[in-house]
């Protein structure tokens, strides 16, 4: 059972800055797409940002020119910084990945979520 890990949440004043990361521990297993979802208080999960393993990215326009979204494939690692952070960028972020692992020798594909990790944008 592949399982992603997120931590680097927290609260930060506007302006401010965050890294969040997050990590799908084991072997076994390899990722397509990853990336970074998030879900504000009283609104709909919505698209961050994501990066293929040959790092091409995509970012939603809300977040363009302040978030990076990067990762280590060696270490099933993605990362998002947050710059210049605004109240609107509360929200619980989700780190997403498209893992394909082989069974019965067969490549099989699985969304995989983390739970959760919670940023309050907030003076």
């Amino acid at each position: 059972q592949v399982q992603l890990v997120e931590s680097g949440g927290g609260l930060v004043q506007p302006g401010g800055s965050l890294r969040l990361s997050c990590i799908a521990p084991g072997s076994g297993f390899s990722i397509n797409v990853m990336g970074w979802y998030r879900q504000g208080p009283g609104k709909q999960r919505e698209l961050v940002a994501t990066i293929t393993s040959g790092g091409s990215t995509n970012y939603a326009d809300s977040v363009k020119d302040r978030f990076a979204i990067s990762r280590d494939n060696a270490k099933n690692t993605v990362y998002l910084q947050m710059n210049n952070l605004r109240p609107e960028d509360t929200a619980v972020y989700y780190c997403n990945a498209d893992v394909v692992t082989i069974v019965n020798r067969e490549p099989y594909g699985m969304d995989v979520w983390g739970k959760g990790t919670l940023v309050t944008v907030s003076s």
